[in-house]
């Protein structure tokens, strides 16, 4: 074990052999953190976060009510299981939901620099093993990512939504909630779906709300067709 002496431990903490704490890293009351894993400087592990083997969490991370697989890397400034943003609105205004799921994070995944991942509200937000999450990326509370997906920077993916496995999503594509892709599924970059959509499997899909990639294509054409075409008078 190495860290130092200006990193408060909580004493109830179990650190395996061979982790290496930075300076200024806190390890909360119950937290876990595996054999070989390295914490970079000012991160946070929270009250009972459970960490595998050999991963290597970035500076400037706070992770909370998760748990990590093994040899899993987290770029610097990533916020883990933070509570999600679910209100009740009424005539009063708006009142806050209680967030009391998890992240479950599974072996091998990968989680870009200040990426935002939301704990449950009731359910629990999982990542695949494999999956590699690019820098910027929101993902929702409840949404549960498949293995080896590949999500691209600043997609924004809403709650409650499910994508099977190698799913690709290209960069700032937005998932409205309750969307579900199935596996093989590749939406390119900007592309956007509507809340509830369904994408199926093994296709390729664009543009807003996104479609099958054939069809998107040609209504740019149309519509750059129409463009090119001469106005006309008032008089016909």
């Amino acid at each position: 074990m190495a860290w130092s002496q200006q990193t408060p431990v909580d004493p109830s903490a179990t650190i395996g052999p061979q982790v290496t704490l930075g300076p200024g890293v806190v390890v909360g009351p119950g937290a876990e953190i595996g054999e070989g894993t390295r914490v970079g400087p000012n991160s946070v592990i929270g009250r009972g976060v459970a960490i595998g083997r050999r991963c290597e969490i970035g500076s400037n991370c706070t992770i909370a009510s998760a748990y990590v697989g093994d040899e899993v890397l987290i770029l610097p400034g990533a916020q883990i299981g933070q509570p999600g943003f679910g209100f009740a609105s009424g005539a009063s205004g708006h009142i806050k939901i209680p967030q009391i799921g998890r992240v479950i994070i599974q072996d091998r995944v990968e989680i870009g620099a200040c990426t935002t991942i939301d704990r449950g509200a009731l359910g629990d937000t999982v990542i695949g093993e494999g999956t590699k999450i690019d820098n910027l990326v929101q993902v929702g509370h409840n949404t549960r990512l498949g293995r080896h997906d590949m999500i691209v920077g600043q997609v924004g993916i809403s709650g409650s939504c499910e994508l099977g496995d190698f799913v690709i999503l290209g960069g700032q594509v937005g998932i409205g909630d309750h969307t579900r892709i199935g596996n093989g599924a590749r939406i390119a970059a900007r592309g956007a779906t509507a809340p509830g959509t369904d994408c199926a499997g093994g296709q390729d899909y664009g543009g807003q709300p996104a479609k099958p990639v054939r069809e998107w294509i040609r209504e740019i054409h149309a519509l750059t067709n129409l463009a090119k075409r001469p106005k006309q008078n008032d008089n016909g």
